[in-house]
């Protein structure tokens, strides 16, 4: 498949069904810690990338490729910001009309300022946005965002949206040592929060390769001064355990690209995900991906990570 891919194990939504709405690295940010590496150029125009009538398509043909309880929620993530396309609240109620199985989006929040990006996600169960920094400046250093998405722009559409939202707002913060960790770091975030009211902050750490070469995870002392800071609504949320499902493509490198373009592996995380097959078949199998020119390896803490061969990361 082209844009639906998984199921695949998420940190908060167990066994995610993934919808890629848009093209690798369409972003409007350039976030420092992104696993999917630099965007380049930054966009922030929303049009249909792709025809919303294939991406419906796929979906259902993945549902009828599943067993209930194979999948536990249906996600809009991918290779940028899905708000991007410019028919994701169409789909959002197309998928509502075939499926009980809840929906969610998983954003960087840029748009909801917006009144019609706000209308597309009302019919979500979940809406998780990012929040990394509660001052301008520190969030141009960390999101490096397209000069029209501003923090106040950033910050507005959040508040804005939660007062008419009935769903799950769950605010992510990526963690990160020596950038936003620190007190005064965290006491802007707080009052970021007071604004907004989620009904959970999401304290995660870049444990996938960062696009550049320096960003490194809180520690566990920055862990428990946020959760100090952000209150009881704060918690920490470690990388997800579950299996990862290949079955998507008749051909296992084709299926695995679909996966790494969206969510990076690790070597040994990947080796694990195809123990049904023969050593012999994986072997060749990272062979064939290796030689393919659609995937690559990056090296990021002592690790190798797969990923997909266009995307950029700093070396340096």
């Amino acid at each position: 498949m082209k844009y639906v891919f998984g199921p695949v194990p998420s940190r908060r939504l167990g066994q995610s069904l993934g919808i890629d709405t848009i093209p690798l690295k369409t972003c409007n940010w350039n976030c420092i810690y992104c696993q999917l590496g630099r965007s380049r150029p930054l966009v922030n125009e929303r049009r249909e990338f792709i025809p919303r009538e294939e991406i419906l398509a796929e979906v259902k043909q993945a549902l009828n490729a599943h067993r209930p309880g194979e999948i536990d929620w249906i996600t809009f993530v991918g290779s940028g910001e899905p708000t991007l396309h410019s028919g994701i609240g169409w789909l959002i109620r197309e998928i509502k009309t075939i499926t009980d199985l809840p929906v969610a989006v998983i954003t960087n929040g840029s748009l909801l300022y917006l009144p019609e990006v706000q209308e597309a996600l009302m019919p979500a169960g979940a809406v998780l946005p990012s929040l990394d920094a509660g001052s301008p400046g520190r969030y141009r250093r960390i999101n490096r965002p397209h000069p029209q998405v501003t923090f106040k722009h950033l910050l507005d559409g959040l508040v804005s949206f939660r007062q008419q939202y009935q769903g799950k707002l769950w605010i992510e913060v990526m963690l990160m040592k020596d950038v936003n960790d620190s007190e005064s770091a965290l006491d802007e975030i707080a009052t970021a929060l007071q604004r907004i009211q989620p009904d959970e902050v999401h304290l995660v750490l870049p444990t996938r390769p960062p696009a550049e070469t320096w960003v490194q995870p809180s520690g566990e002392e920055g862990l428990l001064r946020a959760r100090a800071i952000l209150g009881k609504v704060a918690h920490v949320v470690h990388p997800a355990s579950g299996s990862f499902d290949f079955s998507g493509d008749e051909n296992l490198v084709d299926a695995i690209v679909g996966i790494i373009t969206r969510h990076p592996m690790r070597e040994d995380e990947l080796a694990k995900a195809l123990k049904q097959w023969s050593p012999e078949t994986v072997a060749k199998t990272l062979a064939d991906l290796a030689s393919s020119g659609q995937a690559q390896v990056i090296e990021r803490y002592g690790c190798r990570f797969w990923s997909a061969a266009q995307a950029y990361y700093s070396d340096s």
